[in-house]
């Protein structure tokens, strides 16, 4: 049979599949599935041959389109989807489209907990997620899900704040760090800014800056709309991280409230920064370009806060639409990405960037093997759940919470008050938005 190729979107990247279709009693149909369109190269070929052994088992016949989430071209897929009731049987959401589209959703009750069952539990932020109304609309997906946590530089840290980050997080060991908290961070900020070498840590509105600041301002316990609506911003909490944020700042480039996502890996690749906070993109970009800086780069947990430590967890979800003609099919598939053979395939082809939601496969050999230096990715995927996996804008309602997110609330802020704005007014005008976030 011949390959077909679809476009969902207009302009959308797509690679198209097809396995054999055996027609018999066995057959189970067409199926048809949008996936993350993935930045590493030869990523997408591990979950396209698990997909195509798949089908040829099930005698299936199978339609992959690999869509780019540049441009949008990803979530504008699923909006169309959504309002025409009609598209892929599969399709790969992102943090907040599931609570969003959460009604047009199968459930995945079963599924999640077959799969909870072998690949042990799954972090709070997942099913904060993807369980909206006590019900699974969404499986974790390991393609594309990331933590967004500490990338240093070794030499850096130690020259110029004295601090050992190998020997706080050594590679195949538990992490040393109680004295890892943000004031010995702030301070380390500050040293690493006299020696030249600063953090690289942006308060721009785009998701890297976002999600470093979530896990900041949860450190504090600073929520700005608690889980049962209320707005919260007017807190001491709130107060403490916005100080908190304007010590930092005296001590970051100049220009960090116009980062977007791509400036902290350039700063870093470039050799300026001596701490960023990105999941290893940057680090794999380093290899290629900058083969030197890779081997200073060590990648560990956050600091702690008052009320904990956290780090920044961004997952994907693959889900189906309760218009999909072929569910059945699609939860078969979805548990055979999910087991943990399929799962290290997946990882392994992304060099450690993919991260599987489950406790029980965060210890696969590939973060301890990769390198240089070798383990520098060891305690990316919280192997000691040492941190609490987190996202800007929890505990609030999804459509608040999802608004939080996507406006960059608490960047806003934290600019605002380094700027000179009255902390009381800070607090205010965030206040007011969050009350239109409510309205509308």
């Amino acid at each position: 049979m011949s390959l077909k190729r679809r476009h969902v979107l207009a302009g959308t990247a797509a690679v198209a599949l097809s396995a054999p279709f055996v027609r018999g009693a066995h057959a189970a149909g067409k199926l048809s599935m949008g996936f993350w369109d993935h930045w590493v190269p030869n990523a997408n070929g591990a979950t396209e041959k698990l997909v195509r052994e798949w089908a040829e088992k099930e005698k299936v016949e199978v339609q992959i389109d690999f869509i780019t989430s540049q441009g949008n071209k990803l979530l504008l897929t699923g909006a169309a989807e959504s309002q025409a009731k009609s598209g892929h049987d599969i399709l790969a959401l992102s943090t907040w489209l599931p609570s969003r589209y959460a009604e047009q959703l199968t459930p995945m009750d079963d599924l999640m907990a077959d799969l909870i069952a072998t690949n042990g539990k799954v972090n709070a932020t997942v099913e904060y997620l993807g369980k909206i109304k006590g019900r699974w609309v969404g499986v974790p997906a390991t393609v594309g899900s990331q933590i967004k946590g500490p990338c240093s530089r070794i030499d850096y840290m130690k020259e110029l704040a004295g601090i050992d980050v190998q020997a706080m997080y050594p590679a195949g060991a538990p992490p040393k760090a109680d004295a890892w908290t943000f004031d010995a961070f702030l301070k380390a900020a500050q040293d690493c800014h006299k020696g030249g070498h600063p953090f690289g840590i942006g308060l721009g509105s785009t998701a890297d800056n976002v999600d470093t600041a979530g896990a900041i301002f949860h450190g504090f316990g600073a929520m700005l709309v608690n889980e049962k609506g209320d707005i919260t911003v007017k807190s001491d909490a709130v107060r403490q991280a916005l100080e908190f944020y304007k010590k930092l700042m005296a001590v970051l480039p100049a220009d960090v409230a116009a980062w977007d996502d791509a400036s902290n890996n350039k700063f870093l690749v470039s050799g300026q920064a001596a701490f960023i906070m990105n999941p290893p993109s940057a680090w794999a970009v380093a290899k290629r370009d900058a083969p030197k800086v890779a081997e200073q780069l060590w990648t560990h947990g956050f600091a702690a806060g008052p009320k904990g430590r956290f780090a920044p967890f961004v997952p994907y979800f693959w889900s189906t639409w309760n218009f999909s003609k072929n569910q059945s099919a699609a939860k078969s598939l979805i548990r055979r990405l999910s087991q943990p053979d399929a799962v290290e395939q997946m990882v392994i082809a992304s060099g450690g960037y993919d991260l599987p939601s489950f406790e029980k496969l965060t210890l696969f050999k590939v973060w301890a093997e990769e390198g240089p230096p070798k383990g520098t990715l060891y305690h990316y995927p919280n192997p000691y759940d040492h941190q609490v996996l987190s996202v800007a804008g929890a505990p609030a309602p999804h459509g608040i919470a999802e608004r939080i997110y996507t406006q960059a609330t608490q960047t806003q802020m934290a600019v605002r008050y380094f700027k000179g704005e009255p902390l009381e007014k800070t607090l205010a005008w965030a206040e007011g938005e969050l009350e239109g976030f409510m309205r509308n």
